[in-house]
């Protein structure tokens, strides 16, 4: 029995796409193979130097690579983990210097420079929280996302008391110091978004926050008015008046003639125009930042920076350096060498 046309020519189709598929998987594409290693480890290893000190971060980085690589057990692996955190640093490649520090603390926690690997995970952390383009305003990161940098106050935090005698505890310390002013901003730019949709509560427990685990920082002054201003508002008239005492003791010009709290004294908005700009024009002048000092010190000099200057990323070893206006931009690692 014959079978219908129309069945003849599916069938046909179908043996057709059938053939092609075995075709496709009996000739597959030719993998590159790997042929072992080029060079002697020394060799990567040199070419690695000297294509650090040279700026070429890339290249170093694939000769570093190629050291793990090829000689895992080598007498250049560590030292080639440590020299590729700083390459990848270079490159900005933050996520890739996290999960590269994270691999050399698990592999080698006894390690003589382990230190900095705990305290360039921590900077990585930090800067992987600033956008590019904030950079350039007066817009506060900590207005927007802080995750990245709650974890890299906890990266400093354990990197402090892992190593208290660390060359790098005194800038990690000063880091935390900075971080700690970016959450207590944080915490007042939600309390003062919560005032302004009354919920009185919500923006009190915002100013305690502040208030306890950040005492020192410049946002305590509006935290205090913010508690009081909160709880006159609830109604609980004996304890807003005990922070309005305090505030009268240490902050009077926040307390009116006639013992309001003024909210307007405490916080200092930028202009409408500051505002209406993303914050391009219309600010007050502001302290050179980190970044931007070294950008003046590179375009005005051309000697190299100091050995310990680069071990900090640029934060010491450095005059006029102001370590605590905000983190550094174009920063510098550069681990120990053998």
């Amino acid at each position: 029995m014959s079978l219908p046309r129309y069945k003849v020519t599916m069938l046909a189709l179908s043996l057709g796409l059938a053939a092609t598929f075995v075709g496709c998987s009996s000739n597959p594409k030719k993998d590159v193979v790997d042929t072992g290693p080029k060079s002697t480890e020394q060799s990567y290893f040199d070419k690695a130097q000297k294509a650090l000190d040279r700026g070429q971060y890339s290249d170093a980085a694939q000769s570093l690579e190629a050291i793990e690589t090829y000689y895992p057990t080598g007498q250049y692996t560590q030292q080639a983990q440590l020299d590729l955190l700083y390459a990848r640093f270079q490159q900005k490649d933050y996520e890739a210097v996290i999960a590269l520090a994270d691999r050399f603390i698990r592999l080698n926690p006894q390690h003589p420079n382990v230190d900095y690997a705990y305290y360039v995970r921590g900077v990585a952390n930090m800067e992987q929280n600033y956008d590019g383009l904030i950079r350039y305003t007066s817009l506060q990161q900590a207005h927007r996302d802080v995750s990245y940098l709650k974890v890299a106050y906890q990266n400093f935090v354990d990197f402090i008391r892992r190593f208290p005698s660390s060359q790098y505890a005194v800038d990690a310390a000063q880091r935390m110091k900075f971080i700690g002013q970016e959450l207590a901003e944080s915490e007042m730019n939600a309390a003062r978004f919560n005032l302004k949709r009354k919920a009185w509560l919500a923006a009190v427990e915002r100013g305690q926050w502040v208030v306890e685990h950040f005492p020192q920082t410049p946002q305590v002054p509006e935290a205090l008015a913010t508690i009081a201003y909160g709880y006159d508002k609830l109604g609980d008239k004996a304890t807003s008046q005990q922070y309005v005492e305090v505030l009268k003791l240490n902050y009077p010009h926040l307390v009116k003639s006639n013992g309001e709290v003024d909210l307007r004294a405490a916080r200092k908005d930028g202009s409408w125009l500051n505002r209406a700009t993303l914050g391009i024009l219309g600010r007050e002048a502001r302290s050179q930042t980190t970044a931007e000092v070294s950008a003046e010190q590179s375009d005005n000099t051309n000697t190299q920076p100091s050995l310990l200057n680069r071990l900090s990323f640029g934060l010491l070893g450095n005059k006029d350096h102001n370590v605590e206006s905000a983190p550094a931009n174009e920063s510098m690692y550069d681990p120990q060498r053998q």
